[in-house]
């Protein structure tokens, strides 16, 4: 698979793993990224970096993404988006704005956002958090349940986040997720 130039059609199908920065996978990004199977994905998220280093740090991982056809994804605005060379953007489904060429991923937590990321045209959401997670430890997570009902709420693709591994993918049968530990 090539790098995306234009946005996917919506029936072409996404990638199955999707794997997201955070400061502390950061030592684990180019292990990680040289793992997963061929034409998956990547979503740089780094906001515990400066501007002019989280770019740079953009530009290493987006080259070994890209070298093994991951789909190379940018948390933020789609101006830097087109800017970066990423592939598309990731967010609040009311911070994606529109933009040719940028595929956009909205974030949601809740029906209002499901809604949202409908309204606003989103390629895909990423709905979260399935499972408890470090990244927001003691916080409140969706559970199977209520993941599936909002999940049937969406007229665009799923992709499962929050405590998500291989194991919890197969036992929920979900085929899309994305983790930060799980797949570092």
């Amino acid at each position: 698979m090539a790098r995306y130039s234009v946005a996917m059609p919506q029936d072409q199908t996404l990638p199955d793993l999707w794997l997201l920065s955070d400061g502390r996978n950061d030592d684990k990004l180019e292990t990680a990224l040289a793992a997963m199977p061929r034409g998956n994905a990547f979503v740089f998220r780094h906001y515990h970096l400066a501007a002019g280093e989280r770019r740079k740090r953009f530009d290493e991982l987006a080259e070994i993404a890209r070298s093994r056809d991951h789909l190379t994804v940018l948390s933020g605005d789609a101006e830097q988006g087109i800017e970066w060379g990423a592939d598309g953007i990731y967010g609040p489904p009311t911070n994606l704005g529109k933009r040719e060429g940028l595929m956009r991923f909205a974030t949601a937590h809740s029906a209002r956002e499901v809604l949202l990321a409908n309204r606003n045209g989103a390629d895909a959401l990423f709905l979260s958090p399935v499972f408890p997670t470090r990244s927001h430890p003691g916080g409140a997570c969706l559970g199977v349940s209520l993941f599936r009902e909002l999940a049937a709420r969406s007229q665009i693709p799923v992709i499962a986040l929050g405590g998500m591994t291989a194991t919890r993918a197969k036992e929920m049968n979900w085929p899309r997720w994305a983790a930060i530990d799980g797949l570092s």
